[in-house]
């Protein structure tokens, strides 16, 4: 397979216009997997109506929210601007939500702009009463940008509320317990740290050190997408926080990582995004995976038949559009 990936599509505003020709959905509308599991919107996450239509007749157990944040928003959008955006989509968010739900919304702490939007979105969301707090979580990035007068930048920020009192399933890595000589009385009985786990692996902590940041070289690269989250990221929030057979929101779907995550792990999805580009790549990054089992498209990219590249990589462009 020879290897075209895209270029950045937000830095790239011709190459997006030439791929909007071949996507299935315009503004509005709705595609309907033909496995009857999942469901992608062409919407608007901050517009409650749309968003109720499409969640109809579901209730989300688990939203997992990847606004965008990088330094583009804010070519465009003040902070208080993006606050204020902020709000409207967690609205529409809380308003599909069943009475016990999860939330978790990745979001950025420039720490060149006074570590925003971290703080001030933290600060908007203490006024949903309907929300708790449970735990701020730092995903570290094995690359990172920086200077030689400061630290580098290597974290991604993770905040995670509830809504009543939904299930939460104790999750375990792939890194071993290896401290030894911690000793605690349990049921009467002394047993040092090795001795009382369920697992010979540690339990992620609010500081996650052991995922790979998405890069060329992976196979769920989804080149062209730049703020791809890691799959095994996805993973673990679907498995703690919902169970087979639930309902999950993605309303910024971008690379359709929740979508796919979702199909592995027995769960139903309901994504969109306001661009119809990132709705095509979320729907053929799923269909691809059903075809041939990769997880994106490390050495070519969604378009490449439509673009000329590799014919391997059609896909139908009309089904299950309403």
């Amino acid at each position: 397979m020879t290897n075209h990936p895209l270029p950045r599509l937000d830095e790239n505003p011709d190459l997006r216009q030439r791929l909007l020709a071949f996507c299935r959905l315009k503004p509005g509308q709705v595609w309907h997997d033909p496995n009857g599991k999942h469901r992608v919107g062409c919407l608007d996450a901050t517009e409650k109506t749309g968003l109720g239509s499409l969640v109809q007749p579901d209730r989300i157990q688990l939203a997992i929210q990847d606004p965008p944040y990088n330094l583009v928003a804010f070519s465009t959008r003040a902070v208080d601007e993006y606050v204020q955006w902020s709000r409207k989509w967690v609205e529409a968010t809380l308003s599909v939500m069943g009475d016990n739900a999860a939330l978790y919304v990745w979001l950025g702490a420039d720490q060149n702009e006074g570590f925003q939007p971290l703080p001030d979105f933290m600060m908007m969301m203490r006024g949903f009463s309907s929300l708790k707090s449970r735990s701020l979580i730092t995903m570290r990035n094995q690359r990172g940008y920086g200077t030689q007068k400061n630290w580098m930048a290597i974290r991604q920020e993770l905040l995670y509320y509830i809504k009543g009192e939904p299930a939460f399933t104790v999750q375990y890595t792939d890194i071993p317990k290896i401290l030894q000589g911690y000793y605690k009385s349990v049921g009467g009985v002394r047993t040092e740290n090795l001795e009382r786990g369920k697992s010979d692996c540690i339990r992620p902590g609010n500081v996650w050190v052991d995922i790979q940041q998405v890069f060329y070289r992976l196979d769920e690269n989804v080149n062209g997408c730049y703020g791809q989250k890691p799959l095994k990221a996805i993973q673990r929030i679907i498995s703690a926080s919902s169970a087979e057979g639930h309902t999950v929101l993605d309303s910024f779907a971008h690379s359709g990582t929740t979508l796919l995550a979702c199909e592995m792990l027995g769960r139903r999805c309901i994504t969109l995004d306001i661009d119809p580009v990132f709705c095509e790549i979320a729907i053929r990054r799923l269909e691809n995976y059903r075809r041939t089992r990769r997880l994106g498209w490390q050495n070519s990219n969604p378009f490449a038949f439509e673009l000329g590249q590799d014919a391997a990589d059609a896909a139908p462009l009309l089904e299950g559009v309403s």
